[in-house]
C-alpha cells in the first residue's frame, strides 16, 4: 500500500480486452451508492486526447500551452503535456485532492507495486497475473484460480466486487501524520531510508566550488570549466563576406544581362574600390565583399565570356549568399558563460575571437585509496585469499575523464593509526578525499574509526541496487566519499553521487545527467521501493527506435558487464517490473566511464 497518501489506492489489473473500463463504469455507480468518493486514475499505452477539436482549449494547448487549465461553475480540468517523459505513477498519485476522496482505483498500471484485483476472462487466452505479482490482493474472474488463497470473485457479480472495494476502503488506517511542518530531509529519514536523490541533494547542498582561478591556454582548456564570461570582443563574421565561390553584383542592378568582371577576389584579400552599374566582381567563399557588392551569385550559375559575365535564367534575390558582419556576434555579445565546460568546440570558437587564454577555475584535487589486508597491487604474486585491486582504477579513470588533479594513496593495511594519518595526509592535499570498500553493515571497523576521529561522517544505505552502502561526510573540512566495495556498485555509485558533486565544485552550472526513454527489449524486474541500475546496451532498431537489452547477468561483482555496457537502465522505486515492449529510461554512459 502506498502509505504516502491517507487514503488507500486500489488497482484492475487485466490483460486488454478484458474489459477492464466496462466493468468500473458499471462498478463506479454501486460504489457511490455505498457513500465512498472516488478518485480515477487510468493508465493508457496509446497517445490520447482529452479536448475536442475546435474547442477553445484545444486551440490554445496546440497553439503552445504547455499546461491549459480549463473551469467551468460544475468542474475544471488541467491538461499538461507530457513531451519528454511519461510522469511518475507517485507524481500522478499526488495531483489528487485526496481531502474530497476516500479511496483511488487505478485501471491500468499492472507492472507497478501496489494493491490491484486481477480481472480475468477465460476467453482473452492470456497466463494468470497473481502467480508473479505479489501485489495482487484479490482474483475477479469467470474461472477458478488454483494454487492460491487469495480471495476469489465471479468477475460478473458486481455486488460482491463491489463489496470487497467497501471493505478495503473501510479497513484502510490513514497514515500517521507528522506534527512538523518541516519539508522532509535526509536529516529527518532514516538512514536506511534514503532515495537517490535525497542522497544526492544532501551532498550537493553540503559542497561548494573552488574559489581559486587561472588563466589557461586555449589548447589545453579542453574540460576545463570558465570562471568569468566570454565576451566577444569582435564581430563575427568580422566583415560583411560571400557565402559562395561566386560573382558579387549590386542589388539594385540586378536587370542588366552582362556584367563587367573588374578584379578577382580570394580569401585574405578585398577589392578596395566600390562597385559600380553594370560591374561584377569574382570572389572566393569567405572574401569580403565591396563596396554597394551586397548580393552574390554561385559560380555554377554563372557563363563567362573573357571579362564579361551573364546570370541567363537565373533568379537574383538580392542580398543571397552574402553574410553580414556581426552576423554570429556582434561585439559585446556574450559568447559562454560562466561554469560552462569546454570541449572542441567551445575551444575553437574561443580561438575563432582572438583569445589565446581564457578564464578556468583551477583543477580540482582528489585524493584516492584502497583499503584492507586482503586487497593487493596488480603486477606482484597473488597471495592467499587476497584479490587485485581493480577500484582504485576504475576511480582514476573516471577521475580523469572529469579532468581531476589526482592524488593516488595506494593501498592502505588494516590499521587505524596508518589510516588516521593517510586521511589527515589526504585531506591537507587535496579538496575531497575518495575510498572504497568498508562500509558496509560487518565490514572491519579500521576505516569507521578513523573517520570518526578526524571528521563527522554519515554512514547511509540507499534504496538502490547496486551501491547501497555510502559513506559521506567531512574530514578536516574537506568532502569525503566512502563507496561501496563492489566493482560495479563502485562505479554506479560514483555516476549518482560523486559525479555530481564534483562538477558543482569544479565550477560548471547546470549539469544534469542525460536521460532518455528506450523501449525494453526483454523483462526486466525490481524491487518497489528502491531504484535499480542495471547495465544496459541500447541501439536503434531498424524504425530508428531507440531499444535497450541488458547486458545478461547483473551480480555488483561482475566488473565485465560495465565495460560491456553502453547505458544504465533506470528503473523506478514505484516499478517492479517492466514488460519486452515497454518504455524504460535509460542513463547513456558514453563520455561518462
Amino acid at each position: 500500500m502506498n502509505d504516502s497518501l491517507p487514503i488507500p489506492i486500489l488497482g484492475f489489473a487485466a490483460y486488454s480486452g478484458t474489459g477492464k473500463t466496462t466493468l468500473l463504469e458499471a462498478l463506479l455507480p454501486k460504489l457511490t451508492k455505498a457513500g465512498l468518493r472516488i478518485g480515477m486514475l487510468k493508465h493508457a499505452h496509446h497517445n490520447f486526447d482529452v479536448d475536442k477539436e475546435g474547442k477553445d482549449s484545444y486551440r490554445l494547448r496546440k497553439a503552445g500551452a504547455s499546461q491549459m487549465l480549463i473551469s467551468s461553475r460544475n468542474r475544471f480540468a488541467l491538461m499538461t503535456e507530457t513531451p519528454d517523459s511519461e510522469s511518475e505513477f507517485e507524481y500522478l498519485l499526488g495531483r489528487f485532492d485526496t481531502s474530497k476522496l476516500d479511496i483511488i482505483l487505478v485501471e491500468g498500471c499492472k507492472n507497478i507495486a501496489f494493491p490491484k484485483i486481477e480481472l480475468h476472462r477465460e476467453i482473452v487466452g492470456k497466463p494468470w497475473l497473481y502467480p508473479n505479482d505479489g501485489n495482487i490482493i484479490a482474483i475477479a474472474s469467470d474461472a477458478q484460480a488454483t494454487d492460491t488463497d487469495l480471495p476469489q470473485m465471479n468477475i460478473n457479480d458486481l455486488e460482491s466486487i463491489s463489496q470487497f472495494v467497501v471493505n478495503y476502503a473501510a479497513s484502510h488506517k490513514p497514515a500517521k501524520q507528522s506534527n512538523s511542518t518541516d519539508t522532509a530531509s535526509c536529516d529527518t529519514l532514516s538512514p536506511a531510508f534514503l532515495s537517490v536523490e535525497q542522497g544526492v541533494a544532501k551532498i550537493l547542498s553540503l559542497v561548494g566550488t573552488v574559489e581559486e582561478t587561472e588563466e589557461c591556454a586555449v589548447e589545453a582548456a579542453y574540460g576545463r570549466v570558465l570562471s568569468d564570461n566570454v565576451v566577444s570582443p569582435v564581430n563575427v563574421p568580422q566583415y560583411t563576406n560571400s557565402a559562395m565561390d561566386g560573382y558579387a553584383i549590386r542589388s539594385d542592378d540586378l536587370q542588366r544581362e552582362t556584367y563587367k568582371v573588374v578584379a578577382e577576389v580570394m580569401a585574405g584579400h578585398a577589392y578596395d574600390s566600390p562597385l559600380q552599374l553594370g560591374e561584377a566582381v569574382k570572389i572566393m567563399t569567405g572574401a569580403p565583399t565591396p563596396e554597394h557588392g551586397d548580393t552574390v551569385v554561385m559560380r555554377e550559375q554563372a557563363t563567362t565570356t573573357g571579362d564579361t559575365v551573364t546570370f541567363n535564367g537565373v533568379n537574383i534575390k538580392p542580398g543571397q549568399n552574402v553574410r553580414q558582419a556581426g552576423e554570429d556576434l556582434a561585439i559585446g555579445s556574450s559568447v559562454f558563460n560562466k561554469g560552462q565546460r569546454l570541449s572542441s568546440a567551445e575551444m575553437g570558437m574561443i580561438a575563432s575571437l582572438g583569445f589565446d587564454e581564457c578564464s578556468v577555475f583551477r583543477q580540482l584535487k582528489v585524493a584516492v585509496f584502497s583499503t584492507g589486508d586482503e586487497v593487493q597491487a596488480p603486477g606482484t604474486p597473488q597471495k592467499v585469499n587476497s584479490i587485485y585491486d581493480s577500484n582504485r582504477f576504475t576511480i582514476i579513470g573516471l577521475l580523469e575523464k572529469l579532468g581531476c588533479d589526482i592524488l593516488d594513496f595506494g593501498i592502505l593495511e588494516d590499521n587505524e593509526e596508518m589510516m588516521i594519518q593517510a586521511l589527515q595526509d589526504a585531506s591537507e592535499q587535496a579538496d575531497v578525499v575518495l575510498t572504497s570498500g568498508g562500509v558496509s553493515v560487518g565490514d572491519a571497523d579500521y576505516i569507521k574509526l578513523a573517520l570518526e576521529k578526524l571528521g563527522q561522517i554519515d554512514f547511509w544505505r540507499i534504496n538502490m541496487r547496486p551501491g547501497r552502502p555510502l559513506a559521506f561526510g567531512q574530514i578536516n573540512g574537506k568532502p569525503f566519499f566512502g563507496l561501496p566495495g563492489n566493482p560495479v556498485a563502485v562505479m554506479v555509485s560514483f555516476i549518482n553521487f560523486v559525479e555530481p558533486a564534483l562538477r558543482q565544485m569544479q565550477g560548471e552550472e547546470g549539469w544534469r545527467p542525460l536521460k532518455v526513454n528506450a523501449v525494453a527489449c526483454e523483462n526486466l524486474r525490481s524491487r518497489q521501493g528502491r531504484t535499480e541500475f542495471t547495465r544496459g546496451i541500447y541501439e536503434l532498431d531498424t524504425n530508428g527506435q531507440l531499444t535497450v537489452r541488458t547486458t545478461g547477468k547483473q551480480g555488483s561483482g561482475i566488473l565485465r558487464s560495465m565495460s560491456e555496457a553502453n547505458c544504465l537502465i533506470e528503473i523506478s522505486p514505484a516499478v517492479d517490473t517492466v514488460k519486452s515492449g515497454e518504455s524504460v529510461t535509460i542513463i547513456p554512459l558514453q563520455g561518462r566511464i
